[in-house]
């Protein structure tokens, strides 16, 4: 039944990439079976002649989730579940084979083909789940393989993902990411802070070493064996690039943490002789304060003690005068008289004052010849004088 199907398939050229003319070539012995169960990513149980057979794919290897010696690798759960997917149980498969059977463990290597053409090698490797390869002698379908694992990886599918964590090119993204992160941190102010600076430079730039160091010695692994020697070097020379850059700026954070280290240290040792400075000052005026204080305490209790001495003497002297003997009683002395009443003097007699002269007629008319005016006569009326 699909002998026909996998002749018919390489008549019509399915579009898989570059086909080699081997490819397209079904061995005479090409035969049918069906699906028991999927064993991992690259394996599966196939009932061929009524006999279950382990069936390694040709030309695929898909990363490992039951190797003895490994741990589960990358996208390695994710390979089986798609191989179960497209393989549920009792699928109908065409098997085809290469010059060798079987592998060293006994598993008969074929490719599987289903109903509808579908080459199911090449389309694990077009999900991104598995790489390429060629256990010598055996290559007829690597070709087909290699071309769906490049659509995958144009696609940045599965290994190729930089999405996925667990991916080389994510390894390197996050890294990559993680060192421009921290180099874009702010101007440090304090030498603490640009000491913190250098060390999350130092720690992402540890991780991107590190990182590409593993690249450059390669593993043994479905994501570095997808990525082939190319692809693990142009991730090598992206992370040379933050690695540079990160180098740099590390070497500036130290010096300028040695710089701002310095000034503090002499800024603390400044403040620290300003502040004994403070201190002896400070001490300075308590102590004045102090000596202040008594001095004023002590003339307090000298006011007190004089206070006291004061109120001691006035109260003998008290004692000492109420302890006197009564005096004799004065003699008796009548009151003076009483004085005369106050009689004010009699006022003093006007001045005397003449009367004014009476004009003196003209010449021509003064009944009296030889008159010269009025006389003013002294007192007695004995003298007189013309009158003013």
């Amino acid at each position: 039944m699909f002998t026909p199907v996998i002749r018919k398939w390489c008549a019509l050229g399915v579009a898989i990439g570059a086909l080699s003319v081997t490819a397209c070539s079904p061995s005479a012995d090409a035969t049918t079976g069906q699906v028991v169960r999927v064993v991992d990513g690259d394996t599966v149980i196939v009932k061929i002649s009524d006999v279950d057979t382990t069936v390694r794919l040709l030309n695929i290897d898909t990363p490992e989730t039951k190797h003895p010696d490994k741990a589960v690798e990358c996208f390695g759960p994710e390979a089986t579940a798609f191989l179960a997917e497209t393989l549920p149980a009792g699928t109908e498969v065409g098997l085809d084979f290469d010059v060798e059977r079987e592998d060293q463990y006994g598993r008969t290597l074929a490719a599987l083909f289903l109903e509808d053409r579908t080459l199911v090698n090449a389309e694990i490797a077009r999900q991104g789940l598995g790489s390429a390869v060629i256990f010598e002698p055996n290559e007829k379908y690597y070709d087909a393989v290699k071309a769906a694992q490049e659509e995958a990886q144009q696609a940045e599918l599965g290994v190729f993902s930089v999405d996925a964590e667990c991916t080389l090119p994510s390894e390197v993204t996050a890294a990559v990411d993680s060192l421009a992160a921290v180099l874009e941190q702010p101007v440090a102010s304090t030498s603490g802070a640009a000491a913190a600076g250098a060390a999350a430079v130092a720690g992402a730039l540890a991780t991107a070493e590190g990182l590409r160091a593993a690249l450059e010695a390669g593993e043994d692994s479905i994501r570095w064996a997808a990525l082939g020697t190319a692809g693990t070097a142009a991730l090598s020379a992206r992370l040379g690039n933050s690695i540079d850059s990160g180098r740099g700026a590390l070497a500036e954070l130290e010096q300028e943490a040695t710089l701002l280290k310095a000034a503090e240290d002499k800024a603390a040792k400044e403040a620290a002789a300003a502040a004994k400075r403070e201190t002896e000052r400070v001490a300075a005026e308590a102590e004045a304060r102090r000596i202040a204080a008594e001095a004023e305490a002590r003339v307090a209790a000298e006011a007190e003690a004089a206070r006291r001495a004061a109120e001691a003497a006035a109260a003998a002297e008290a004692e000492r005068i109420r302890n006197l003997p009564a005096p004799a009683p004065a003699p008796y002395v009548p009151p003076a008289p009483a004085p005369a009443p106050y009689v004010p003097p009699a006022p003093a007699p006007a001045p005397y004052v003449p009367p004014a002269p009476a004009p003196a007629p003209p010449a021509e008319q003064n009944p009296y010849p030889g008159y010269n005016g009025p006389r003013c006569y002294a007192p007695g009326g004995k003298t007189w004088k013309p009158c003013p």
